[in-house]
């Protein structure tokens, strides 16, 4: 018997199975982590196995024998390898980064370091359980029926659901009820969150409803910690994995149900290699598995909402708030440009001042959002007009109050420049304002109130995020400012007033997601406000008033507001119309990045007009360099998916026929 191993070692020469011998007596299985000799001098390499055969094409007596079966790893199941295949093939990576982000790595706890998650502090509270109201018991009963169906194996398919509810409608609640018949019935759950501090009641409550029977996984806890939740997952020790993308891979014997909470969410989209769209991936893995998957959203995409329309999703919605009482917030845009007529240059709009003084007054509590941190968005000289960038990356420095200008892509880190280094003038300025200059607004107007700032500056050390909302939650603050991690997923009952200091400053991102992001950021940060009996108010301050993304987020029309957005995409050709295949080119080297990337296009051309696709490139990225890694952008548009897969494969073709020495490196992003 032989088997079919990848050597552990990232690199596209060594993208293929190498077979070896099984030697008699000893048990391996597809999975399984070895120890083989590798290379004229055999020196002792790591691999998996992702096969088995009898039979191999060659000499039987030149193939090396495995030398150990590593029995302390972790012994992965075969779903895992053909997950990891898939995508491979999907992602456009080599097998062994697939791997490597499928399989979770052995590493030791160090006594000292171990911790308990803080959320878990809660798991002595009195469970949060409530009654489900007709519309939840009616999503909620959909739902086990489809995952007994899948248990009987009378399901055709892998079901799969979307449940869209207004904010505050109570998916939560449907999500803790489904998981609970599915424990019952003997099976696991893979709960999928953006991220902790996007979803912090959300963990809790889970935590306290299955009290001892949840591993929660944490992006701030070291591999170490990470593993040790794979090993209770592997083990049977709990019911339920919460966490981020990497939840999707836990090692699950049986997996009942994979819940993906909040699923328009950015951070579901892995950054780095494989760049995965973890929305597919658990569908892949529930196929896998044979179980449903249920996604859920206030503000879904609008890729998921299209499968919904097109029956390959079951639609389920919730219309009312669950709890008694509650209401949407009313909600008021107030057009910046006339306050700025009428003399008023303070960040804060008349009426939105008013309702702050209104609130403090009542003892209740605001939140005010703004999209992006630091002190100023950058220093520009007034002399020349050139805004102080960082020496590594194509972006302005962002100043901070404590007097120093950060790269918030690389790092780098200055002190405040006394001379423009361009023109030599000391006649600097800072422009703009991000949260922590807010903040100093706030405490400048409203002197008496009690603010918290949550941005990434204030939370960057573990339990930030949860000692900030714990601080909120139990009212001891009046005010909290902060970006987008304020105003997703969380419930405070006092808060009364949400205002939006510059709602439309997504829209002028170069994305074409720009206008569904905006939609999606106002409509849950309205959300935020109102959700107990007293009554909410939202005010959104902006520049573009009558924009559909800024007026339908104010009406919480979201199908409205996907209309009109669907139509945008169908004239552009943007998808889920067609796909996008973007490809993104890497070098130090910005002479060789620029010949080899135009040859290869070049070449490529012919291609595309034969399979009919649009080619648009190479242009250099919105940020050209970061880290001194300069950086091109080649897209390939088309309707069908195989298609848009070959083609990246020709044009990667294209660069490496040209590029012998390996100066470029190549990303793929596909949708």
């Amino acid at each position: 018997m032989y088997a079919q191993i990848i050597i552990d070692i990232t690199s596209d020469a060594l993208d293929r199975a190498y077979t070896y011998r099984i030697p008699d007596g000893m048990q391996v299985s597809t999975g399984d982590r070895v120890s083989i000799p590798f290379g004229v001098s055999n020196a002792i390499k790591t691999g998996y196995v992702v096969g088995l055969t009898e039979h191999v094409d060659y000499d039987p007596s030149k193939v090396k024998e495995i030398k150990s079966v590593m029995h302390d790893a972790i012994s992965v199941k075969e779903q895992l390898i053909h997950l990891a295949s898939w995508m491979s093939a999907e992602y456009g990576t080599t097998m062994n980064q697939c791997l490597k982000t499928v399989l979770p790595v052995k590493r030791a706890v160090r006594k000292n370091s171990r911790r308990i998650d803080p959320l878990l502090r809660y798991a002595d509270e009195k469970d949060e359980y409530h009654e489900l109201n007709p519309e939840q018991q009616a999503a909620a009963d959909l739902i086990i029926d489809g995952f007994r169906k899948c248990v009987d194996e009378t399901a055709s398919d892998v079901p799969r659901y979307l449940l869209h509810g207004i904010t505050g409608s109570g998916k939560t609640e449907v999500y803790l009820h489904v998981m609970e018949q599915v424990i019952k019935a003997g099976y696991k759950v893979i709960m999928l969150i953006p991220e902790i501090s996007l979803t912090y009641q959300t963990v809790i409550r889970v935590s306290t409803r299955f009290k001892g029977r949840v591993a929660i996984l944490n992006s701030r806890m070291s591999i170490g910690e990470r593993f040790e939740q794979y090993m209770k997952c592997e083990k049977g020790e709990v019911d339920i994995l919460v966490g981020p993308r990497s939840a999707v891979f836990a090692p699950f014997e049986k997996l009942g149900i994979i819940i993906m909470d909040e699923e328009h969410e950015g951070a579901y989209k892995s950054e780095t290699a494989p760049r995965y769209e973890t929305r597919d991936v658990a569908y892949e893995r529930a196929k896998l598995c044979h179980c449903p998957v249920l996604y859920g959203s206030a503000t879904p995409s609008v890729n998921i909402y299209t499968q919904a329309l097109n029956k390959e999703v079951a639609l389920i919605e919730l219309h009312r708030r669950a709890k008694s009482g509650s209401s949407l917030a009313t909600t008021e845009i107030i057009d910046l440009r006339e306050e700025l007529a009428k003399g008023n240059r303070s960040i804060f709009s008349d009426r939105l001042h008013e309702l702050i003084t209104e609130k403090l007054n009542k003892h209740e509590q605001i939140m005010l959002f703004m999209n992006r941190r630091g002190y100023s968005n950058f220093v520009s000289c007034r002399s020349c007009g050139q805004a102080i960038k960082c020496p590594h990356c194509d972006v302005s420095l962002t100043l901070h109050r404590d007097g120093i200008m950060r790269c918030h892509y690389c790092g780098y880190e200055i002190p405040v420049m006394k001379k423009c280094p361009t023109c030599g003038s000391p006649y600097l300025a800072p422009f703009g304002f991000g949260t922590e200059k807010l903040e100093s607004f706030v405490k400048q107007a409203f002197p008496e109130a009690v603010v918290l700032r949550m941005d990434a500056d204030t939370t960057k050390n573990k339990g930030g995020h949860e000692k900030i909302l714990e601080q909120f939650r139990s009212h001891k603050a009046d005010i909290l400012i902060g970006t987008q991690m304020i105003v997703k997923g969380h419930d405070f009952p006092d808060v009364t007033l949400v205002g939006l200091i510059a709602a439309d400053l997504s829209l002028s991102a170069p994305d074409f997601h720009s206008s569904e992001k905006t939609f999606q950021l106002i409509t849950q940060a309205a959300g935020r406000a109102g959700r107990d009996k007293d009554s909410g108010q939202v005010i959104i301050q902006t520049y573009q008033p009558d924009h559909y993304s800024i007026a339908l987020s104010a009406a919480q029309n979201y199908r409205l507001f996907y209309e009109k957005e669907i139509g945008f995409r169908k004239l552009m050709g943007y998808p889920p119309i067609e796909h996008l295949m973007t490809i993104q080119l890497l070098s130090k080297d910005e002479d060789m990045l620029s010949m080899i990337s135009a040859s290869a296009a070049e070449a490529f051309k012919p291609e595309c007009e034969a399979a009919k696709a649009e080619f648009i490139g190479p242009l250099n990225a919105s940020v050209y360099k970061v880290n001194d890694i300069y950086r091109k952008i080649v897209y390939i548009k088309h309707p069908e998916h195989d298609i848009i897969i070959q083609l990246r494969d020709r044009f990667t073709a294209s660069v490496r026929n040209i590029d012998k020495r390996g100066f470029v490196m190549l990303n793929y992003d596909v949708q």
